[in-house]
């Protein structure tokens, strides 16, 4: 009688934890988030914005193994740097993306946000910024985003106009030599 009780307790605890389980997200699911992330007009639903990075970011903790984890991690990323304008978690999606897909094709872009957007234009921390896109320089040298890297780095701590000085100044030479 004991183990037919002990039994039908572990069984209901296990049918209650299945049951109250979370949903493990499919391809599917990514793609219903992102088309709510646009409106009719083609401009961004800043109110999803936020629970469609945190989908695509639970679908990645559910299937790190599936050949898309990686790409949706990304897509976290851009909504993050660019829609919520959040530094801290930008950081940690962009780490993440580093540390557990270092060969995908996105982690030098990846690497190229970080630097550039985050570090640099949302933080004003040039140092972190210096790093990131050194980092991609040294790991992904023949990636086609290697040539930005090296000019964000020469623009590092430069306002638009700053930069936009310095691009006038050096054609005026590259005209004046001619």
């Amino acid at each position: 009688m004991k183990n037919t009780l002990k039994l039908m307790l572990f069984a209901l605890l296990a049918f209650g934890m299945f049951a109250c389980g979370e949903k493990k997200l499919t391809h599917d699911d990514m793609k219903k988030a992102e088309a709510t992330l646009f409106n009719e007009d083609k401009s961004v639903n800043v109110e999803v914005a936020p629970k469609v990075a945190e989908e695509y970011c639970k679908f990645v903790e559910q299937n790190p193994n599936d050949s898309t984890a990686s790409g949706w991690l990304y897509h976290a990323l851009e909504i993050n740097v660019f829609m919520l304008k959040d530094p801290e978690k930008s950081i940690e999606i962009g780490n993440k993306l580093m540390e557990e897909y270092p060969d995908s094709q996105w982690a030098p872009m990846s690497l190229f946000l970080l630097g550039s957007y985050v570090y640099n234009d949302q933080l004003k921390d040039t140092a972190q910024a210096h790093i990131a896109l050194q980092r991609l320089i040294d790991e992904y040298p023949e990636n086609a985003l290697v040539e930005d890297a090296k000019k964000s780095i020469e623009y590092l701590g430069l306002t638009p106009e700053q930069i936009m000085s310095v691009i006038m100044m050096s054609q005026m030479e590259e005209v004046a030599e001619f």
